[in-house]
């Protein structure tokens, strides 16, 4: 197959759900040995139109043509056996299975006489992860992986089936720079076989590292396409959003008041390995309104740092304070109830329940505000969810909607809005900006920014170093569980990621 030649093409594709109409006669085609990137808002159709390509839906009209073919794709499994696989932004492992078994899930390597050839499914995956640089057994439980690492798991599983169209939607959500350049290279490598890759990103910056084209959709519509040399962060963010995007810089105007947070000398085990500490001796200090970054590579000690603080982890020694009183023998709703709010890294599992609606999820952490004589009241409950629903900016036609209703931006907005609820003097928000996009990552800072304008100290870890540079007043960069450098906001990214040990 020659290098560059369409192999997929979408003609005039439209899909309605009842009576929204959310792809609009979209016109798409895609390349072999090249990076096609689908960039757009929430909502802007980019995974309407994946979910059609790859077999999960079909279009209320128009055509796919594979090879210059017809083709009408009634499941995943038909699309996969005509070279098409998807990696969707949400983890679809199994949790309580391997990695092995994850990777071989339906089509399992059978011996000669029958029954699974596990050895050899071992062998496999085991020559896959070393391929991609991931130091991990191919037994191990996923329930035992950090996020990141689900992450290339699934990734791994993809690649694992020899496709002629990789769909990779927000594949790097939860990698490190680390990892995010061990997936550019197997992307590389991929390209250099044939493979056509689509590529669907909110880090800008990251995705035009890699991209060959760039398509952009916006509701419902494709507003631009053009090759690598035309395309800068302006292009995309003007043909996105329509107009120029920032997402911000530091809160002035005011001063700092007395330290609302206080490390001292803190270090955690890590409860796997008791030999191995995740935070070694760390001192950091938040004073009311200031907002500090963190930034650090996986294993760096961020999350853990921060869980630590919200009651999470054990502290082996040193101390914690909150306005200056000891909250290390608090339990997690004590702190909360104090004052310490957290964002959670993976904001499905741990910052929202999925089966309760927009409402009870922001009103969750504050029942007690909707009391009335030792009852709950739901008219006092509606209407403190419609204050937060106003706060916090979440875009939902009212507090009743499930909360899986929302597109992952709002969802992010409502897991705010439920530590802004409590009141918090101390919001510390992980990864707060993963898998959300440009418009929405913009809204989430400006809300830190005007909390941090009330008094609150905000922390936020993050691996995009662009948003280091964006709202913070001070950058922390840790590395194996230690502070190795901290900054001012007028840092540069090259200085960031030396000290991350990145350069």
């Amino acid at each position: 197959m020659a290098t560059d030649e369409v192999v997929l093409e979408a003609r005039d594709i439209v899909k309605n759900y009842g009576g929204t109409r959310a792809l609009k006669g979209v016109n798409f085609s895609i390349r072999s040995g090249t990076v096609t990137t689908l960039f757009g808002e929430n909502g802007a159709g980019k995974s309407t139109l994946m979910k059609i390509l790859s077999g999960v839906e079909q279009p209320t009209s128009g055509e796919i043509l594979l090879g210059g073919e017809p083709v009408a794709f009634s499941s995943t499994i038909e699309a996969a056996e005509h070279g098409i696989s998807i990696i969707h932004q949400e983890l679809s492992l199994a949790p309580n299975l391997t990695v092995r078994d994850n990777i071989f899930m339906g089509r399992e390597i059978m011996r000669p006489f029958g029954g699974v050839d596990y050895a050899e499914e071992a062998r496999q995956t085991r020559a896959l992860l070393q391929e991609m640089n991931l130091a991990i057994e191919p037994d191990t439980y996923v329930s035992d992986l950090r996020v990141g690492q689900q992450q290339i798991i699934e990734i791994a599983r993809a690649l694992s089936v020899n496709s002629r169209i990789l769909i990779m939607d927000e594949p790097t959500s939860a990698l490190a720079a680390a990892e995010v350049e061990t997936l550019f290279g197997i992307i590389r490598e991929l390209l250099a076989r044939g493979v056509a890759i689509v590529y669907i990103s909110h880090h800008l910056e990251e995705a035009l590292e890699i991209t060959d084209h760039a398509v952009v959709l916006r509701d419902g519509s494709m507003t631009a396409r053009a090759e690598r040399e035309d395309i800068d962060l302006a292009w995309i963010v003007r043909n996105m959003v329509g107009d120029n995007f920032d997402l911000g810089s530091p809160p002035e105007g005011y001063e700092f008041g007395d330290p609302v947070l206080t490390v001292d000398g803190v270090t955690v085990l890590d409860p796997d390995n008791p030999e191995r500490a995740v935070v070694k001796d760390l001192d950091l200090e938040v004073r009311a309104g200031e907002i500090v970054c963190i930034y650090g590579l996986m294993g760096a000690g961020r999350t853990e740092l921060l869980e630590t603080i919200a009651g999470r982890g054990r502290v082996e020694r040193g101390e914690i304070l909150l306005d200056g009183r000891s909250i290390l023998g608090d339990s997690i709703a004590e702190r909360i109830e104090h004052g310490v709010g957290l964002v959670p890294e993976d904001r499905q599992r741990d910052g929202l329940v999925q089966t309760f609606s927009v409402g009870r999820n922001l009103t969750l952490a504050s029942l007690d505000d909707s009391m009335t004589r030792g009852s709950l009241s739901p008219r006092k409950e509606r209407a403190r969810a419609k204050e937060l629903i106003d706060a916090v900016t979440v875009k939902t036609p009212g507090p009743d909607l499930n909360i899986g209703g929302l597109s992952g931006g709002n969802q992010q907005k409502v897991v705010i809005g439920k530590i802004v609820a409590t009141d918090p003097r101390l919001i510390l928000l992980d990864e707060p900006s993963r898998g959300i996009d440009v418009g929405a990552k913009a809204e989430v800072f400006r809300l830190l920014s005007e909390r941090a304008r009330r008094g609150v100290g905000v922390v936020y870890t993050t691996s995009e170093v662009g948003e280091c540079l964006s709202i913070a007043h001070r950058i922390i960069v840790m590395s194996r569980g230690q502070i190795s450098a901290e900054f001012g906001p007028d840092a540069t990214k090259d200085m960031i990621m030396a000290a991350s040990g990145e350069a």
